[in-house]
């Protein structure tokens, strides 16, 4: 870890535990060695470029240097309460960001952070376990702040907030923010006011949609979330699924 933190870092990051970082392969892989060495809960990993960073089912994830912020922190949740990390973490970049007047905000099931449809911010969740007992978890969170993505393969597909607003954003003002959301949210996770405030944001719900599972894709209309965050949709049979993870693509058809 430098010694040479960016300038009002430390003022944002003042009685919490943290490491930063100019340059990690995954902010994720450091927080779980932290973890396990001890952390405690609320500690956070930070990293200025991240090399080899990780989204939901495995989907690769840099963060070019000064572009985005990347973080992971230490949780240490009741086990009742892990299927609510991923709401947690879209609901906290959701609220730190509208103050901002971000456009087009929502969330779209279970956790990317969208701006008109676009990526603005990605969440994973893991847990860590002893044989049968959990140590703990760590929720990871990408930002992006400044890239432009026109021209790249992420061009339609992925925003920044300074491409949102069409100006430029102080990157510890959102870090501030997003760890202030993140601290008040975490006295509502386990609870239905954490949920309530979630699907509020869903972008989702009343949407028609393929949902890629792991036992292959679903389409239909997507009803309702319940209290784990689970999507209740109505397949174009007629038939009900619960689908507790899998990738959203609304049908245009």
């Amino acid at each position: 870890m430098t010694a040479h933190l960016p300038d009002g870092l430390a003022a944002v990051m003042a009685g919490r535990p943290y490491r930063w970082y100019p340059s990690l392969p995954s902010t994720m892989d450091e927080a779980r060695a932290w973890l396990r060495e001890g952390a405690p809960h609320g500690a956070v990993i930070l990293a200025d470029e991240q090399t080899a960073g990780r989204g939901r089912l495995n989907r690769p994830w840099q963060t070019p240097p000064g572009s985005a912020l990347a973080l992971s922190m230490v949780l240490r949740p009741h086990l009742s309460a892990l299927t609510h990390l991923p709401l947690l973490g879209a609901l906290a970049v959701a609220e730190s960001v509208a103050p901002l007047g971000v456009p087009g905000l929502g969330i779209k099931w279970p956790n990317d952070v969208l701006v008109g449809g676009l990526k603005l911010s990605g969440v994973l969740a893991e847990s860590e376990w002893d044989g049968a007992t959990l140590r703990g978890a760590v929720l990871g969170i990408g930002l992006n702040l400044s890239q432009d993505f026109t021209g790249s393969d992420l061009d339609g597909v992925a925003v920044s907030l300074r491409g949102a607003l069409g100006r430029p954003v102080d990157g510890l003002t959102v870090l501030g923010a997003l760890l202030t959301q993140l601290d008040a949210l975490w006295a509502l996770v386990g609870s239905a006011a954490l949920v309530r405030a979630w699907r509020a944001r869903l972008i989702t719900l009343g949407q028609r949609v393929t949902v890629s599972t792991p036992a292959g894709d679903l389409m239909g209309m997507a009803e309702d979330v319940d209290a784990d965050g689970a999507l209740w949709l109505r397949a174009d049979d007629g038939t009900r699924h619960r689908v507790i993870a899998g990738d959203v693509r609304l049908r245009l058809a």
